[in-house]
Formats: C-alpha cells, sequence, structure tokens
C-alpha cells in the first residue's frame, strides 16, 4: 500500500507527525511525504524537531499571494506529485487550504482521501475563516474520516456520513505532544539549555502564555485581545509571552499594541519543543489556537479561549477552558479570575483531557491497513468510467474517476 501524506502548515505537521511515524514503521506501506510549504519557515522548524523529510517539497509560498493563488498552487503542485508516486490513499489533516486543495487534487486523480481530525464544526462558516468551510468541503471529499472525538463523530454523524467510514481515533496532536515530553524528560542537556534561553522569565511572577493568529481577529479582535494582555502586564505580577505569527498584518497589529510593554515579552515563532518548555511552566493560556487548546488541556493548563465560537468544545465542557470571547474587558476579567480565585485556577488544573491517550495515530494506521468501504465520492455521480483498480494487498478499491478531461 502506497500513502502519500500531505503537510504544509506547522500544526499539520505537527498532528501528522505520528501517524508519518506510524506508517513507516509499519510493513506492508510505503510512506511518502509531501510538504507544500504554505508555512515555510514555522513547517521547517516543525519538520526538524520531528525528523520529517518530505520525498517532495512543493514550496508554494509567494509574497502577497491570497487564499486562491495557494490553492491553485497546491493543487496543482499535489496532482503533479500523485501522477507520480501513484498512491492508494492520500491523508491530509485538519482545515488548512494544503488540506482542501490536496484533497481536491486527489479527488480529481481518482485516489481516496483520508482525513485527520475530520469532523470540527462551529457551525459559522466565517469563524474561522477559511477555515471551518475549508473542513467541511473535505468532509465531502474524504473516503475515510478520522474524527478525534465522540462529538465529532456526531458532526459527521449528522451530515450523513456512514459509520463505516469513519473511526473515534484521539487527537494525534497528543500522540506529538508525548513524544516531545518524553523527550524533554529524558534530556537533562535539553531542559537545562531552555532553562537558559528563558531565564529573563525566572522572575518569581507567574508566566501567562498567549498566541494570537485568526484571520478573524484582524476585524478588532486582535486588537481588544492585546489591550486586554497590556492592562494584565500592568498588574505587575505577572510575565506575559506571546510569540508572534508571522502574518504580517498580526505582526503589525501586535507589535503596535504590545512592544515595549513591561512585562510583555513578544518572541518569534517557537519550535515546539520550546513551546512546550514554556507551556508546562504557564500559569494559564489565553490563546485563538485550536491545537494550544488541545496540547493545554492534555497537560492541565487553563485555557481562556479568545474567540466568540469553537470547535473545540470539548474542553470547555470538561472545564480546561472558556470561551471568552474578544471583548477587552471580559479577556481580563478571565485571567484576573485565574491569577487571584486559586479555587476556580485549581478545577480547571484537574479537568479531564478530552482529546485521547496518545494512541491516535496507531488506530489510523490500522483502519487504513485494515481497508474502507467503497469510496463515498463515488456517491457523487460525477464520473463516467471507473478508475483502474490495483491488485496491491490490503489497497482499498479506487474512487471513479472525475477529471478535467471528463467535463468534470
Amino acid at each position: 500500500m502506497r500513502v502519500l501524506t500531505v503537510f504544509g502548515t506547522r500544526p499539520e505537521a505537527v498532528k501528522l507527525a505520528p501517524v508519518a511515524a506510524a506508517l513507516a514503521a509499519a510493513p506492508g506501506i510505503t510512506s511518502i511525504l509531501c510538504a507544500t510549504g504554505q508555512h515555510r519557515a514555522m513547517l521547517d522548524q516543525v519538520m526538524a524537531i520531528f525528523g520529517l523529510v518530505p520525498r517532495h517539497d512543493l514550496a508554494v509560498m509567494r509574497h502577497d499571494q491570497g487564499l486562491s493563488d495557494v490553492t491553485a498552487a497546491v493543487i496543482a503542485g499535489v496532482a503533479a506529485v500523485i501522477a507520480k508516486e501513484r498512491p492508494h490513499w492520500v491523508i491530509v489533516q485538519g482545515d488548512t487550504t494544503t488540506t482542501l486543495a490536496a484533497a481536491l487534487a486527489a479527488f480529481h486523480a481518482g485516489v481516496p482521501v483520508a482525513h485527520v481530525e475530520a469532523g470540527l464544526r462551529t457551525g459559522d462558516v466565517g469563524a474561522p475563516f477559511p477555515e471551518e468551510m475549508q473542513r467541511r468541503l473535505v468532509t465531502r471529499l474524504a473516503t475515510l474520516h478520522f474524527p478525534p472525538t465522540a462529538a465529532a463523530a456526531a458532526n459527521l454523524r449528522a451530515e450523513g456520513v456512514a459509520e463505516a467510514a469513519m473511526r473515534v481515533t484521539g487527537n494525534t496532536v497528543i500522540d506529538a505532544l508525548h513524544a516531545l515530553r518524553a523527550r524533554l524528560d529524558s534530556d537533562p542537556a535539553l531542559a537545562r539549555a531552555l532553562d537558559a534561553r528563558f531565564a529573563p522569565l525566572a522572575t518569581g511572577r507567574r508566566l501567562v502564555l498567549a498566541t494570537a493568529h485568526r484571520r478573524e481577529g484582524l476585524r478588532g479582535g486582535l486588537r481588544r485581545t492585546c489591550a486586554a494582555l497590556r492592562l494584565a502586564a500592568g498588574r505587575g505580577d505577572v510575565e506575559i509571552v506571546l510569540p508572534v505569527h508571522p502574518n504580517p498584518a498580526v505582526r503589525a497589529t501586535v507589535r503596535d499594541m504590545l512592544a515595549g510593554v513591561p512585562h510583555v515579552h513578544l518572541l518569534e515563532p517557537l519550535d515546539p519543543l520550546a513551546f512546550l518548555h514554556l507551556l508546562r511552566r504557564a500559569h494559564l493560556v489565553v490563546t485563538d489556537s485550536g491545537g494550544v487548546v488541545e496540547e493545554a488541556a492534555a497537560l492541565g493548563r487553563p485555557v481562556l479561549i479568545t474567540r466568540e465560537t469553537t470547535e473545540r468544545r470539548e474542553a470547555v465542557a470538561a472545564g480546561g477552558a472558556r470561551l471568552v470571547g474578544t471583548a477587552t474587558g471580559a479577556i481580563l476579567a478571565a485571567i484576573e479570575t485565574l491569577l487571584e480565585d486559586g479555587a476556580a485556577w485549581a478545577a480547571m488544573v484537574r479537568a479531564p483531557n478530552p482529546f485521547g491517550d496518545g494512541r491516535a495515530a496507531a488506530r489510523i494506521v490500522a483502519r487504513l491497513r485494515a481497508g474502507a468501504a467503497a469510496p463515498a465520492v463515488a456517491d457523487l455521480s460525477l464520473a463516467t468510467r471507473p478508475a483502474r483498480r490495483r491488485r496491491t494487498a490490503g489497497a482499498p478499491a479506487r474512487a471513479v474517476r472525475a477529471t478535467s478531461r471528463q467535463g468534470a
């Protein structure tokens, strides 16, 4: 079985690294990695930490290109890789532009798609934008779905996905987190190096770790979040660390609001080991990132989600996260509660982790090896002839082809 795994952003690489490792170790599977380069510097950080060596690197990023430009470049690039490698499966993860474009390229080529972290929904196609719509579209293109939680599986069922086409696995970010934590715990020299790197934070003040990157935040929410962080820093009893996302609009806003503010540390994007080191030290986390919510839940770090809605409702229901919105006063009040109310903080620390046990990648590979039901794309009735089938042991039947040559 030949399996092509496509990723382009930092979160995809983190969450697919355990899957790539499990595929590489599985007998009878040829694992092929393709990086699109949608996030260049941050993607390279993750690939170096996890030892990911893509056979194909599309390097699609160009200065000042839009979402449609990225989408078109990834479709064309992945289509060429599929034609060269002739995989039996294409694996994509989450909700990025790379995810949607790679899934569409696979669909055009008649190759079934396996979707890792399927089924998450906010119910609002504008939040997050464009990720919510992209994730929904990938569901329509995918043959096999790997929802991380029972709630995500319920979302897929409600949209008509057959039970036989899904497997609840837990989230692969927990697998990655376990691997990184084991590496930190087993390497005292690495731990000392990270302590030295962040020595200015060893002040006795509590650490607040913040991240912000959502496009919808540029409509005002990001400025209000930064205003709340600035006011919190003014208390004088915390150190606030914010790794600044490379998006130029995000960087401009964050630096305008927080550069030079006492007790606020604006950092360049951190590699996963450095971020985990700070996450373990954090008293609380303020973020609009779904992946950070999952990581914090696994480590028992209280999270304040600075969005109006979230697709990680499980963390809120479990008690480890609070959805606080983007109003400055609400964010500041929530931060101060967790700094001043020990009982409220401890209750969030004790909340269970709803995102899995760290064995998601093994479940995904086992399901792929077991084969899949007939490809769901065949039900779309867009093709005129069936795909040729390989006689490879364990390989699933291919989806019917629907290519531009056939008028699709």
